[in-house]
């Protein structure tokens, strides 16, 4: 019976394991699918709206205001292509002003292989994009850092579960 009462612990997430995959429309089915170093500023906020009940002087109510998002930085990636350099180029351009990218920051496993979330950035519109110092010993086309800019966040589960709407993550 105790047996029975045990319930499966889930390993925790970890946080150093994850990739970066960015597809952007008309440049590369898949810009990116690198590796970097660090990635920080998967965030959302709700602004929350405060009012006040006629006569009632003790309490405030609290409503949902507009959510707002962060800009995710990318730092130290090594990727195989120029694509993230030709995307940044095309979003400058006359008359791709718009292109935009959805972006996928894939949380893994301390194996490397078993995923354990994905983010799901939409609409992704790149803002800052960096060359690294230059090193005659490094081999492959770096990035120091690149910001994007993104309009909806939300998570995907491995089991096919998760948050479809902005506020799941």
């Amino acid at each position: 019976m105790a047996d029975e009462a045990q319930e499966t612990v889930a390993p925790p997430f970890t946080a150093f394991n994850f990739r970066v995959e960015i597809d952007v429309e008309g440049v590369s089915q898949q810009v990116c699918h690198a590796a970097f170093s660090e990635c920080e500023g998967l965030e959302m906020s709700v602004a929350p709206k405060t009012i006040r009940e006629g006569g009632d002087n003790t309490r405030q109510i609290h409503l949902n205001g507009p959510v707002s998002y962060g800009q995710v930085t990318l730092r130290r990636g090594m990727t195989a292509n120029f694509d993230l350099w030709d995307w940044f180029d095309r979003v400058q351009s006359q008359g791709h002003l718009g292109l935009r990218a959805d972006a996928e920051i894939v949380m893994l496993a301390a194996d490397g292989r078993t995923e354990q979330v994905r983010f799901i950035l939409e609409r992704c519109l790149p803002v800052k994009l960096r060359a690294p110092s230059l090193n005659a010993t490094d081999g492959l086309v770096a990035v120091e850092e690149m910001q994007l800019a993104y309009e909806r966040l939300s998570i995907r589960r491995p089991d096919g579960g998760g948050a479809g709407a902005a506020g799941g993550a």
